[in-house]
């Protein structure tokens, strides 16, 4: 999973149809991403660009970023210099992970400036700095660089730019084949990290893929199979594709990656492909780091009524011998006349037993026989109530835990509106307390369902929570229509917006049900399918429970690729490639 320099040129490339264009917008959904609007004569289109430490990217794409109700101050500073601005150049320096993005508008009193955009992607050292390109100055950056933190330069408003320092390889766009023969020690072996180590914008997936290409690892093979890459990074033959691992881990690039195995995608444009790649991969992340303290607040809740049930189940088998106290009690009462303060035991018949078993019942020796007969009867009165109470109660915590592990699931898949809405959701079932800012009464925003269409074009409707679920099945869903969800597993409510969807939509719709389910890495996951009307919620059911009855049952895997493509609507009956 490598977006390294020649990935960059790729998209540097792609770029070149806003030269002379506008940005026409400016949004910052998250503390570490950026979107531009940019608009030309030839091209529209949104530019992602992320600081993101783990999926550092920047990228044109077609999703829908939820944006705070409040802008971020760089995100307000951007718009204030650069919303309306020209682009005049968007290059890349060098083969780094580095572009510069000039920029001129007019400024309040209509002066014609000049600013440059700067983005840096080097994993964490990520940053995006703006900067006035007549002084050199830095207007500000989204992350700040102190002395303290990097001695090599200053990222601060005011201080003057300086460029991440040169690591000194050579441009593969400039050398020749006898220039990497040179700089590789063929006696010390890895040659793929030598490689790396030497040429600017390679990563350790070019150097594998530039040996495995080679065969072997000789001078004129090497030499050849370096060649045939340079030669698709000059003349911008890229095959932008991904390559779906077999071991769970996925890679993607515009040289073609001929020596992994696994199912391989083909893309038109290098951001087609990052667009895909990155859509679950980067959101999962997000939504991770927003929502650690909720998932280990649901955890930790999960946690505790597994405990308490073992406990419960543990008092009600104890509760289940409270007619012994009581046939103790009554044969103590019977043998009172043998009792005297002080024993500690005594051997009765027992006169329910058929046989006239003799018992030995145990005895407190401080207490007087009344007394100890009393205490069993108390003891017996105590588990009879217990054995009821706590029945009730294990039925209780079961479905608090099946609660709880629904939401871990919807965890697993949820977004950062979803996050927002199961806080809201916990809020209001008394399980997390409102924040301040958040108390006065405000008009409740109706749940936002994801739209998802078959092969036919058939919309399919899905809820990502327990609102969204209730909001779903209650209120959406029209009562012909078909309403599926996995078997016994913690997962999506889903609707198919037809009466009578075609078996392949059926079979789709319950992929996306599965998918949305705990057992999203599962295969053959059983999937109950009826009709919008059999399904209801009970009074006093918790958000997003429901029972539902002429149920038939479908065996799907998920696919993640399959549900990547619902998100978009064929225009011509079947998803395109």
């Amino acid at each position: 999973m490598t977006y390294d320099g020649i990935v960059m040129h790729a998209v540097v490339r792609g770029l070149q149809d806003f030269a002379g264009g506008r940005v026409s917008k400016i949004y910052q959904p998250t503390a570490t991403d950026l979107v531009l609007h940019l608009r030309s004569r030839s091209a529209r289109g949104k530019l992602l660009i992320s600081i993101n430490a783990a999926f550092a990217r920047m990228h044109l794409t077609n999703k829908i970023e939820g944006n705070p109700q409040e802008p971020p101050m760089f995100c307000m500073l951007l718009r204030k210099h650069l919303e309306g601005s020209v682009i005049d150049a968007i290059e890349q320096v060098g083969f780094e992970r580095i572009v510069h993005i000039d920029l001129r508008a007019r400024n309040e009193v209509g002066d014609l400036t000049e600013k440059q955009l700067i983005i840096e992607l080097m994993g964490r050292h990520s940053n995006v700095v703006l900067i006035d390109k007549e002084s050199g100055r830095i207007i500000d950056s989204m992350k700040h660089l102190t002395p303290s933190v990097n001695r090599y330069r200053t990222v601060l408003p005011g201080e003057t730019y300086v460029s991440p320092p040169d690591q000194g390889k050579m441009n593969p766009m400039e050398m020749n084949t006898q220039d990497l023969i040179s700089h590789i020690e063929w006696n010390q072996g890895r040659i793929d990290r030598q490689m790396v180590g030497a040429v600017s914008g390679f990563s350790p997936l070019i150097g594998k893929e530039i040996v495995h290409r080679a065969g072997l690892p000789y001078q004129e093979a090497v030499a050849s199979a370096f060649q045939a890459v340079q030669s698709a990074i000059k003349n911008d033959d890229f095959h932008p594709n991904i390559v779906y691992g077999n071991n769970g881990k996925d890679e993607y690039h515009v040289i073609e990656l001929t020596h992994l195995q696994g199912r391989r995608q083909v893309f038109e444009s290098v951001h087609e492909m990052l667009d895909q790649f990155f859509a679950v991969k980067a959101e999962t992340d997000a939504v991770k780091q927003k929502a650690g303290d909720l998932s280990h607040f649901i955890s930790l809740e999960s946690k505790k009524n597994k405990a308490k049930l073992k406990k419960l189940e543990k008092t009600l088998k104890e509760a289940k011998n409270a007619d012994t106290w009581r046939l103790y009690g009554e044969l103590l009462t019977a043998n009172m006349h043998r009792l005297k303060r002080g024993d500690r035991s005594i051997d009765a018949v027992n006169y329910y037993d058929e046989n006239q078993s003799k018992i030995t019942i145990p005895l407190n020796p401080n207490r007087t026989p009344s007394e100890n007969a009393q205490a069993y009867f108390k003891k017996y009165n105590k588990m009879k109530t217990a054995k009821k109470v706590v029945s009730e109660q294990i039925e209780q915590t079961k479905q608090e835990i099946d609660y709880f592990d629904t939401l871990l699931q919807q965890m697993e898949t949820a977004s950062l509106k979803d996050i927002t809405e199961i806080r809201e959701e916990l809020e209001d079932g008394g399980y997390l307390k409102k924040k301040m800012s958040e108390r006065r009464k405000k008009k409740k925003n109706r749940p936002e369902i994801d739209h998802y269409y078959a092969s036919d074009g058939t919309t399919i409707l899905v809820g990502k929570n327990n609102k969204q679920n209730d909001y779903l099945t209650t209120k959406i869903g029209g009562s012909e229509e078909i309403w599926l969800h996995t078997k016994n597993i913690p997962g999506s409510h889903v609707v198919i917006r037809s009466e009578q969807p075609s078996e392949k939509t059926l079979i789709e719709a319950a992929t996306l049900a599965s998918f949305f389910s705990k057992s999203r890495f599962g295969s053959r996951v059983p999937v109950d399918y009826t009709k919008v009307k059999y399904v209801r919620k009970p009074g006093g059911a918790k958000p997003g429970f429901v029972i539902y009855t002429d149920q038939k049952t479908l065996y799907v895997t998920p696919d993640e690729s399959l549900v990547l493509k619902m998100r978009e609507k064929p225009e011509t009956g079947s998803y395109p490639r």
